[in-house]
């Protein structure tokens, strides 16, 4: 389920529990809502929101931490092939095979990463860079003629492992996150406090477009969380930008 419709979700129901919280402050009898009854409504509803606004402080820093690591190893795999390349440059012209080869490869390591985008456009989304004419390969069969160029090959193997081991860690990030148990109790939990809100004062111009506003945002900030944890698809996904132009043309 898509973050867009989770937040829709969640701001009806919240919407909802504000709604209905002002229909039973109608309908219930004064003494429910003034002396030590408020008093006990007011501290249930500190000890919700104390635990919600952990539950967000908690989900937001986790999925972020996460958006940041995987950009982190896009760019990392990004500077690998930038850093390959030139090495094969510096090897020589013995070399411009394994360059054209890796050019033609960034387009399926892409699709490899960023799956929905592939899927949606119809293309294969397993990178298929183990056969005998990956880059990897045409490298491991270059001859050196000198010990420079042995050196060259060397550390061009390393850096190739590298960026294998890059491109794995990237395809085997779950593709959300977020657990939904956790949304679903946060949800419930802001659902509770805006109906208490809502029960506390009598209904206003004020009141109600202040609600409003706490209900969006806390919608908002829900769609947030989802979005950061999913890195490769929505609004807020890592670019590929700098994979597609990692490497100039030989």
């Amino acid at each position: 389920m898509s973050p867009v419709v989770i937040a829709t979700v969640a701001f009806a129901l919240i919407l909802t529990g504000t709604i209905a919280g002002a229909l039973i402050r109608s309908k219930l009898p004064e003494p429910h809502l003034t002396g030590d009854s408020k008093e006990v409504i007011r501290l249930a509803t500190a000890l919700v929101g104390t635990l919600t606004a952990v539950v967000l402080a908690l989900l937001f820093a986790a999925t972020r931490t996460s958006y940041e690591h995987t950009s982190g190893y896009v760019s990392r795999i990004a500077a690998d092939i930038s850093e390959l390349d030139e090495i094969l440059r510096d090897y020589g012209p013995e070399a411009t095979p394994v360059r054209r080869q890796l050019r033609a490869e960034i387009g399926p390591l892409i699709d490899s990463i960023w799956q929905e985008a592939a899927h949606k456009a119809g293309r294969a989304t397993r990178f298929q860079g183990s056969h005998d004419a990956s880059a990897t390969y045409l490298l491991r069969q270059l001859q050196p003629k000198n010990p420079l160029q042995a050196s060259l090959q060397a550390r061009a193997l390393a850096v190739a492992a590298d960026i294998s081991q890059t491109r794995l860690a990237l395809s085997a990030q779950p593709p959300d996150s977020v657990s939904l148990p956790f949304i679903v109790v946060l949800v419930l939990w802001l659902t509770f406090i805006f109906t208490t809100f809502s029960m506390s004062a009598k209904p206003n111009p004020t009141l109600t477009i202040v609600l409003g506003v706490c209900v969006l945002s806390s919608s908002a900030a829900v769609y947030l969380i989802l979005e950061l944890g999913q890195p490769f698809d929505g609004l807020m996904q890592v670019p590929n930008e700098t994979l597609r132009s990692a490497l100039r043309p030989i």
